[in-house]
């Protein structure tokens, strides 16, 4: 008997006999390579007419603010083919999932999370115990919670020593589980402001930062940290416009501005030369101010906004990214005693409950609401409970739902790949077991979720 390790040896197959001997044979080598070029075409067929066939009880598509009922979505190679009414009937090799009864909706889009760490007590001071590596590891299992809780899409706007930038590339290779990234690296601060890395620590053992490590101060600075970041490898560009409630600067309780308007202009430019938007940090009105003239795309937190913030974001553009659930946290974590550090405690005290009130006033004024948390500043996974607080503010269920969904891909740049079901589009799905328009608090509890095409989870949501 022969055993064959078959290999083209110029036109020559060596068949190994188990004696150790060796046989030359010489076939009709274009036979073969016909033969195997019509398996290799009989498979590529097979693969093509592969579907996924999701039948969906009830589907919000991201578009129109409701549900549509009885709906077949087909899915091919991890993106929409298309939308169809009814349930439509499977073909052979068709895979089918059966989501009649659930309320399905595109994966949902958290605008600002921070995936490399999480809240604990005492944790200003154990970030400075840990390397890349141990940052890395233990944000693995975050990313998996923020993917099982139905964000499929994340922007991270603030991750040290490129630990955003790499889990981002870990999860794109498939090497691990976890949301679609989009990432800023090290978020831009001024010297001494909220976001610089040093704060906090001794100047002879932290040196004084400069552009390389996100400190800006000045124009030139400011356009050489934002080419850094984006050589790094960043997706957007964070700043810190004014004072916040974490750092262990004081800044006026998060109140002051602390970037210069021209400065800003200038990171706004430049990460657009490269296609990139900005995101700003900012409490304080004057600091939302100077950054909405300036350009960026959005102001993260806005808890001090006032009536011409306002009108200068809907004159520009400009979207909300409300983090109501970040508020609601450090104000809750601010009572536990040594939690935080004593300059934090005021701080998260006096702004945590602001910021319901800030976003019922931007919904009605009319400006534009995107949906972010900030996780991280809570445990990873809790996500959702922005949705609810979104609805205390008085925003209308389908309309925080948008927000998740539609306005968060718009203002991430990826409204052509992300937010809404529609041909083409890449297939992030999640279904829940009740109509969320009705009671949001069903989102707590996720049963099905798919990113691209790909099912992560599926808890049974047959009728």
């Amino acid at each position: 008997m022969r055993t064959w390790h078959g290999f083209f040896a110029r036109d020559t197959i060596i068949v190994n006999d188990k004696s150790g001997g060796q046989t030359q044979m010489r076939p009709n080598v274009s036979r073969i390579l016909a033969i195997w070029i019509l398996i290799a075409g009989l498979q590529g067929s097979a693969a093509l007419a592969q579907r996924t066939l999701v039948h969906a009880g009830h589907l919000f598509d991201g578009v129109e603010e409701t549900f549509r009922s009885q709906v077949t979505l087909v899915i091919r190679e991890g993106r929409f083919e298309s939308i169809r009414p009814g349930f439509l009937q499977p073909q052979e090799g068709d895979e089918v999932i059966d989501l009649r009864g659930s309320w399905v909706m595109p994966g949902l889009i958290d605008m600002h999370t921070h995936l490399s760490s999480q809240t604990a007590k005492g944790g200003h001071f154990q970030r400075m115990l840990r390397y890349p590596a141990d940052s890395a590891l233990t944000a693995v299992p975050y990313l998996e919670r923020t993917l099982m809780a139905g964000f499929t899409t994340v922007r991270d706007v603030g991750g040290r020593e490129r630990v955003d930038i790499s889990l981002r590339d870990a999860i794109n290779r498939g090497d691990i589980v976890g949301p679609r990234m989009f990432v800023a690296g090290q978020s831009l601060a001024v010297m001494g402001g909220h976001g610089d890395p040093t704060n906090g620590v001794r100047e002879d053992m932290a040196g004084v930062p400069g552009p390389d490590r996100g400190v800006v101060y000045g124009p030139e600075s400011a356009r050489r940290a934002t080419l850094i970041a984006i050589k790094r490898g960043a997706d957007v560009i964070k700043i810190t416009a004014t004072a916040g409630v974490l750092s262990l600067s004081g800044g006026g309780g998060g109140r002051l501005p602390q970037f210069s308007q021209e400065e800003i202009a200038v990171i706004v430019q430049t990460a657009a030369d490269f296609g990139l938007k900005v995101a700003a940090h900012a409490h304080g009105a004057a600091g939302m101010k100077r950054a909405i003239r300036a350009g960026v795309a959005s102001i993260e937190h806005g808890t001090f906004i006032d009536d011409e913030a306002m009108l200068l974001m809907k004159q520009h553009g400009t979207c909300l990214v409300p983090t109501v659930i970040a508020g609601k946290s450090v104000a809750k974590f601010a009572e536990v005693p040594g939690y935080y550090p004593p300059v934090v405690v005021p701080k998260a005290r006096a702004i945590g409950p602001m910021m319901t009130d800030s976003l019922a006033r931007a919904y009605r004024a009319g400006v534009c609401i995107a949906f972010g948390t900030d996780a991280g500043v809570f445990p990873h996974g809790q996500n959702s409970l922005e949705l609810e607080y979104m609805v205390e503010a008085g925003m209308p269920e389908m309309a925080v739902l948008k927000s998740a969904t539609y306005k968060a891909a718009e203002l991430l740049g990826k409204l052509d790949e992300l937010g809404t079901v529609a041909v083409g589009k890449r297939a992030d799905l999640v279904g829940v077991g009740s109509d969320p328009s009705r009671n949001m608090r069903v989102m707590r509890e996720v049963a099905f979720v798919m990113k691209d095409g790909v099912v992560y989870k599926n808890e049974s949501l047959a009728p």
